[in-house]
């Protein structure tokens, strides 16, 4: 039998956040097995809905870590341009993630990874810049491990968060996307940060189920040379399977100047940012609005949603919020703001430890 929340999210997926229709030519990228029951109910429906082609690849982590453990310089550096052609042709990408193993990567040389996401990263410019695309994470026993959670919890809180009314949603957080769009100057303070950047001329956009799932933020991006400060990040993050925690920057005229973690290895910390002359700026600022997500899951699609949370992102920014910034990182580092923090647009306070003040924002907190 199959799980209607299964089916519920298909739904979302196919119809709301891809909208498939006829003459569509779609990709359906998964991982693992366990991802397989809400991939037959999305590839059953972007049949139905008529779409011309639906291609369906998958990949488990295992043969993924037998790459990097064996392949050298060359086959790191191969690009593959025949998925590159099938992506110009597809209208619509779905991706589903549905990793067993959270530090299946933790011992592959960073350089190798970094490398080769360096490789493809044409690949995921054309996908995230010319498909209507959706990415999610399928719950599996590493991702509950890592949340603390037994696998049918994490299943529950993994639907409440994605199987919301996405349209109610997009009505709510309409009155903040707006005040980010009309606002030129941040300011943010909490324990040990102190930013300050400007968002002048640079487009806010509403994430409300349409590319993430779940989902949930308004973001923008500093105007690039803007940030002035530093912030130490709250949330632990994985970086191609290396942990770091306690992550603090210290920023001048929009770049990093001083960075280290409080866990993890410092030197890698670095050699992230040194990736290339972009990895060292900003590329999108945000804040989380999932109401269901409260806490960190050491996942980034959930994390970077928490309610009363912002991200603060060093690398690439995206094309419908562009300061400019191009990078083949785009690392979301999250700060929960929650009991200790204050943002300002504009001189003035609208959300303090991580609630919304004013009126018209406070349905959100």
């Amino acid at each position: 039998m199959s799980d209607p929340r299964v089916e519920k999210l298909a739904d979302i997926l196919v119809n709301y956040s891809a909208k498939v229709r006829r003459g569509d030519v779609v990709i359906i990228d998964f991982s693992g097995t366990r991802p397989l029951p809400l991939v037959k109910e999305i590839y059953k429906r972007c049949l139905k809905n008529g779409a011309k082609y639906v291609e369906y690849n998958f990949s488990e982590e295992s043969l993924v870590k037998t790459f990097y453990d064996v392949a050298g310089s060359e086959q790191l550096a191969y690009f593959p341009k025949h998925r590159l052609d099938a992506m110009k042709k597809a209208t619509v990408y779905i991706g589903i993630s549905g990793t067993e193993n959270v530090q299946n990567y933790a011992n592959v040389a960073l350089h190798k990874m970094v490398k080769r996401e360096k490789v493809l990263r044409p690949i995921v410019n054309r996908r995230v810049d010319f498909t209507r695309w959706v990415i999610t994470r399928y719950p599996t026993n590493g991702l509950a491990q890592d949340a603390k959670m037994s696998l049918d919890e994490f299943e529950d809180f993994y639907f409440k968060a994605c199987n919301i009314d996405w349209s109610d949603f997009s009505g709510k957080i309409t009155y903040l996307w707006k005040m980010v769009q009309k606002a030129e100057d941040v300011h943010i303070k909490s324990s040990d940060t102190d930013l300050r950047f400007s968002i002048k001329g640079i487009p806010a956009i509403k994430s409300e189920g349409l590319r993430n799932m779940p989902d949930g933020e308004v973001f923008t991006s500093p105007v690039k040379n803007s940030v002035q400060g530093h912030i130490t990040y709250n949330t632990p993050s994985l970086y191609h399977g290396k942990e770091f925690n306690g992550v603090r920057l210290e920023f001048k005229d929009g770049r990093i100047i001083k960075a280290g973690a409080q866990a993890g290895s410092n030197d890698e910390l670095n050699k992230i940012f040194d990736t290339d002359k972009g990895a060292r700026f900003v590329g999108e600022f945000a804040f989380g609005l999932n109401r269901n997500i409260v806490k960190p899951m050491k996942n980034i699609l959930f994390d970077e949603k928490i309610v009363g949370s912002i991200h603060f992102t060093p690398g690439n920014a995206y094309k419908d919020a562009d300061n400019g910034n191009r990078s083949s990182i785009h690392w979301d580092l999250v700060k929960i703001l929650r009991g200790d923090g204050e943002v300002y647009l504009d001189g003035k306070l609208i959300q303090k430890d991580g609630k919304f003040i004013t009126k018209e924002l406070k349905g959100l907190n």
